[in-house]
């Protein structure tokens, strides 16, 4: 089994202010779920810890974060003229009745969006059509294909999840005299592109907390900003279901008003009032009250349709429809749809790696390959489980009739639409943003393309370590993975983006019990997924665990430390693992972090500058004699990457990290001019990515 380097958080007691404060919101959980009066506090040192470790500071910041109803939600306003220019036309549209079409996208992100937008707007526009690209014979945005198809019956265009950049199709619709209202999330173009109105947070600040809205998000802010200038509305609050789906299914960082919008959505997904939601949820044995039921049981179906069938058009009449029997036949075509997927990503991901096997890895940094046989449908997933695997970015195309096209995924904080944006002359189309992308082109440039592109890759990233690296947050026995602790950890969700699902080691822990069990659909029918089922044991007690794609002489017999995520199912009243990795606990120890500072930070502003500060406090260590606390010196540079504060310190040597102290040796300081450069070079592309940062948007 492949191993990462594991790195333990701060594993110090929080302040008791916040153990007792976090204790205080358990109670009043567990006294909603069980409709009793508020149990006794009791100490919630884990949940506690976790808020301490990323950043949670104040009594207030940790109100905010645990309660939704101590988060004032930010207004539709913050959107400025744009959101009063587009809410002027959709009026304009409304007292002319107008034909609109809303142009969404095919997954889950861009299906809810969608969805939010037909439902919101259908009380209005009589004539209002919808329009998503075909998975399979599309890319991502505009398309001229479509255009033509709705030309004829569209006067105001309205985007969901995309257009930003679609500037060509932009001008065509222009001069068909449609105009075009953008709502969106992803990369923005140089210029505004010439539209009545474009609603995209990138135009925010980073630290705005719109600016990690997804496209469901930036829908849901324009209903509720129409809903506030239209009369006899109903109330906007009831799409927050369709809402939580995309920001979820879209990996966006759960903070601020996407926490906020999230926790809301919850608690409407959990009244089932859909009935396609309601069977799709019945269908895949979830309850409907949590996130893992949104990225295990609805959002795969939902993208699964597309990448087999290439068509999401029937996705938004899952979500909306009233019809028992459509919804109901819907949900078959999901699940079905959902059961080949995995077969197909199996498939592919054991022919992709025997490709992998033949290159040398030493001096491939960007994995680019291709065969004619792959369905380009899921090659975005496959992509990124490989990018996972093995550490660097990774390109996956099929090849038919004489084109390349594919995805691509990167891995860590590799900007890999940079990388792909110097080679446009060898390419037909691209788009994306720096951690995912889709590109078609010609089968004759594809061997000119790797060799460029991981040219590229080299020059730039050369000084990075390209393994894997796990966190792990709790250290714990398995005595304490209980209810307890489920009912703790239950009161950070959402988990996702910037609140991670916590990663708990276990140590000198044994398998027992190992066994393969077959995986079955919603439809009772087998498929050919690997599962193995087990107990995992140490001197404290047991606990039943799971390992999703693996055979269970895999598990080794004697002790290891072991990594899980824990999950409790209220529904089953069960607890259970799901295993992460494991290592002999013969494996050297493994690194220590300090917790993670308040979010949000800024990148270092000037490159430059931010070395010769850390020049002058290296001079000053040396001088004196002194030391500096890595947490001190990471909030006076503005560096919270521990492996990039590393670089700078190998940049001058006789300065180390000793604990968590940061010392300088007194003989005269020195220069390593290569691991300077990469220092610079580091800090330029961190700029560049918290500048040009776009959402985590699903590419074919």
């Amino acid at each position: 089994m492949y191993q990462s380097s594991w790195q333990i958080l701060d594993q110090t007691e929080p302040p008791p202010w916040l153990i007792k404060q976090v204790g205080a919101y358990v109670a009043k959980l567990i006294a909603k779920e069980s409709k009793t009066s508020p149990a006794a506090v009791k100490p919630a040192h884990w949940a506690a810890k976790l808020l301490w470790q990323r950043g949670w500071r104040t009594p207030e910041q940790v109100q905010a974060f645990l309660d939704p109803n101590s988060y004032s939600p930010t207004s539709y306003r913050a959107f400025g003229q744009e959101m009063e220019w587009a809410i002027a036309r959709l009026l304009q549209a409304y007292t002319n009745q107008e034909r609109l079409v809303i142009w969404g996208d095919f997954d889950a992100d861009g299906i809810t969006a969608t969805a939010v937008l037909w439902e919101g707007l259908k009380p209005f526009f009589p004539k209002l059509r919808r329009f998503i690209p075909d998975r399979l014979r599309d890319n991502h945005g505009l398309c001229r294909r479509g255009i033509d198809l709705i030309k004829a019956e569209c006067d105001l265009l309205i985007t969901c999840d995309t257009g930003s950049t679609s500037l060509e199709e932009i001008d065509y619709l222009n001069s068909l005299g449609i105009d075009v209202i953008i709502t969106d999330h992803h990369t923005l173009p140089p210029q505004r592109p010439p539209v009545v109105a474009i609603l995209n947070p990138r135009y925010l600040a980073q630290d705005h907390p719109l600016f990690s809205l997804s496209g469901v998000g930036v829908a849901y802010k324009l209903m509720e900003a129409l809903y506030q200038s239209l009369p006899n509305q109903p109330a906007v609050e009831n799409l927050l279901d369709l809402v939580v789906i995309g920001l979820v299914a879209d990996l966006v960082e759960l903070r601020g008003d996407c926490r906020y919008l999230a926790q809301r959505g919850i608690e409407v997904l959990r009244q089932k009032k859909r009935l396609g939601l309601k069977l799709l949820l019945e269908k895949c044995n979830q309850a409907g009250d949590r996130p893992l039921d949104i990225s295990f049981g609805i959002a795969p179906r939902l993208n699964s349709i597309s990448r087999i069938w290439g068509d999401a058009d029937k996705c938004v009449d899952l979500l909306t429809s009233r019809d028992e029997n459509t919804c109901k036949e819907l949900v078959e075509m999901a699940e079905l749809a959902n059961s080949r997927r995995k077969e197909l990503e199996k498939q592919v991901y054991g022919q992709v790696r025997r490709r992998i096997s033949q290159l040398d890895l030493s001096t491939t940094g960007v994995i680019v390959v291709a065969a004619p046989d792959w369905s380009v449908g899921i090659l975005g997933l496959v992509a990124a489980t490989v990018a996972r695997e093995f550490c660097r970015p990774v390109i996956l195309c099929q090849i038919n009739e004489g084109i390349a096209r594919g995805s691509a995924r990167s891995y860590g904080s590799i900007d890999l639409y940079e990388l792909m944006r110097g080679q446009e002359h060898l390419l037909l189309t691209m788009g994306g943003h720096p951690y995912a992308g889709g590109l078609a082109l010609p089968v004759e440039n594809l061997d000119i393309f790797a060799s460029a592109i991981n040219q590229k890759f080299w020059s730039q990233y050369g000084h990075l370590d390209l393994q894997s690296r796990q966190t792990v947050d709790l250290v714990m026995q398995v005595a304490d993975l209980n209810k307890s602790l489920s009912q703790e950890l239950k009161l950070l969700e959402p988990y996702g983006m910037g609140n991670p699902t916590p990663k708990i080691m276990v140590r000198q822990a044994r398998f027992t019990q190992k066994r393969r069990v077959e995986v079955m659909d919603g439809n009772k029918q087998k498929v050919k997924t690997a599962k193995t089922k087990f107990m995992l044991q140490d001197e404290s007690g047991a606990i039943a665990g799971v390992w999703w794609g693996h055979e269970p002489h895999e598990l080794p017999d004697q002790p290891c430390d072991v990594l899980v995520e824990f999950n409790c199912d209220y529904q089953k009243e069960r607890c259970e693992v799901r295993l992460v990795e494991f290592r002999l606990s013969s494996s050297p120890v493994v690194s220590s972090i300090p917790p993670t500072p308040p979010l949000p930070v800024a990148p270092p502003a000037d490159p430059l500058a931010t070395w010769q500060t850390l020049l002058g406090i290296a001079k000053y260590l040396q001088r004196t004699g002194k030391t500096v606390s890595l947490r001190r010196l990471q909030e006076r540079l503005k560096i919270y990457h521990l492996s990039l504060l590393c670089l700078g310190l190998r940049a001058i040597k006789g300065m180390a990290i000793t604990q968590d102290q940061v010392s300088c040796a007194s003989t005269p300081l020195q220069i390593d001019p290569l691991h300077q450069q990469s220092f610079l070079l580091a800090l330029q592309e961190l700029s560049f990515r918290c500048r040009h940062r776009a959402g985590k948007e699903t590419l074919p």
